[in-house]
């Protein structure tokens, strides 16, 4: 089952999309998602022009083997770019391996290891008002675990509250926003945030909330503390993760549990982090992290430690990388959550799936390989446009962390 021939489709049916198919010499296709949401072009070229040369004439059967020659065989190692590219890969040969052999993804990775996933959805709101009335329309489709944001009284904008009910695109097009930050406006108000939505849905919801890199690792703590009595499910990216043994102080001083890695791009960036047992769940994405094949040896290191998996699901990501995402969370033991943000009608035009949802829970489908295929022809009459995520900076104006 020879490589025969690969491309890579760009498209932008609602925001950026970058596409990996690969085929075979039988005639069979395989999807890989290799989207890197303001740096798209980056992975594109990186694919056609170092990696699709590489891929021609090798046996699309031999996934774990081609990880390894794309990741070991390139002198300069992971990176946002580099692994984005291998992710790509690897998931388009678990499509075209699955289809070959007229099974879904998850057979391959070893069956079911559950019946359903439980996915959270996001809620966003202008205010404390509007965003318990986020989240009561959640809670009406039947999500069980609901992410809760809302904006910052003093801030006249806060990233990560979406503009759109059930789907929003954070990216803004040609260049990117700069929002104001202030985390003593912020740590003041999430806490009363919390305790409004406690009241209103009781103790049996799951809440979870995203503070997106923006805390320094004491800030974090006192945040994490204020938040115990309102029992979060998680508080996600409490500060940056470059400096893994950061998230040691913060450990100290709370309990609430803590969930990071949407921007890792490989084990090494959280070795510390599950073996210390620093956190609780592991939010590393098909699509930036090596692809499926090293998602799985991730989850496999956390289990060890009893760190649970929550992988990143924004809309950056597209139907492909959602469909993986779900195969490997079916399979995976220790399995903790799913992110699912709706994609945007014309991105699903686009990308035609058979994953679906109800009552707070997904599946993959029982159908060959990954369970999705793209419309060239359509995608064609979506070009890409040139988008980038906002840039926070202080009050006083300097550049804050994400």
């Amino acid at each position: 089952m020879r490589i025969t021939d690969a491309k890579v489709i760009i498209c932008s049916p609602g925001r950026n999309f970058v596409t990996l198919k690969i085929v075979t010499e039988d005639g069979i296709h395989g999807l890989g998602d290799a989207t890197l949401n303001g740096r798209e072009l980056a992975v594109a070229s990186y694919l056609s022009d170092h990696v699709i040369p590489l891929l021609i004439g090798h046996d699309a059967r031999r996934i774990e083997d081609l990880w390894q020659y794309l990741y070991k065989g390139a002198y300069w190692r992971r990176g946002p770019v580099t692994m984005a590219s291998i992710s790509a890969v690897d998931t388009a040969l678990w499509d075209i391996k699955a289809k070959s052999l007229n099974v879904p993804v998850y057979q391959l990775l070893g069956g079911a290891s559950r019946d359903a996933i439980l996915v959270y959805g996001h809620a966003n709101g202008k205010d404390i008002d509007a965003t318990v009335a986020a989240v009561a329309d959640y809670a009406k489709l039947g999500y069980k675990a609901i992410r809760a944001q809302s904006g910052i009284p003093g801030l006249a904008s806060t990233y990560g509250v979406g503009r759109g009910k059930m789907s929003y695109e954070p990216a803004e097009k040609d260049a990117p926003a700069e929002d104001a930050w202030s985390s003593e406006l912020y740590l003041n108000f999430v806490p009363r945030l919390f305790e409004r939505l406690r009241k209103e849905f009781g103790s049996d919801l799951h809440l979870l909330h995203d503070a997106h890199h923006r805390l320094t690792p004491i800030e974090a703590a006192r945040l994490g503390k204020e938040l115990e009595p309102y029992h979060l499910f998680w508080l996600e990216d409490p500060t940056p993760a470059e400096l893994q043994e950061s998230f040691r102080l913060i450990r100290r001083h709370t309990t609430t549990p803590l969930a990071v890695g949407e921007v890792f791009n490989s084990i090494f960036d959280c070795q510390q982090l599950i073996q210390e047992q620093l956190i609780d769940y592991i939010r590393a994405a098909v699509v930036h992290a090596g692809g499926i094949s090293h998602l799985r040896k991730i989850a496999s290191l956390a289990e060890l430690y009893q760190v649970r998996t929550g992988c990143h699901g924004a809309t950056d990501m597209s139907p492909v990388c959602m469909a993986a995402a779900l195969h490997f969370d079916l399979s995976v033991h220790n399995f903790g959550i799913q992110e699912y943000m709706h994609h945007s009608a014309e991105t699903d035009r686009v990308f035609s799936h058979s994953y679906t949802f109800a009552d707070g829970m997904m599946h993959p489908g029982d159908g060959p390989g990954l369970g999705v295929d793209i419309d060239e022809q359509l995608a064609s009459t979506y070009p890409y446009r040139r988008a980038y995520l906002p840039i926070n900076r202080k009050l006083d104006g300097t550049m804050h962390n994400w």
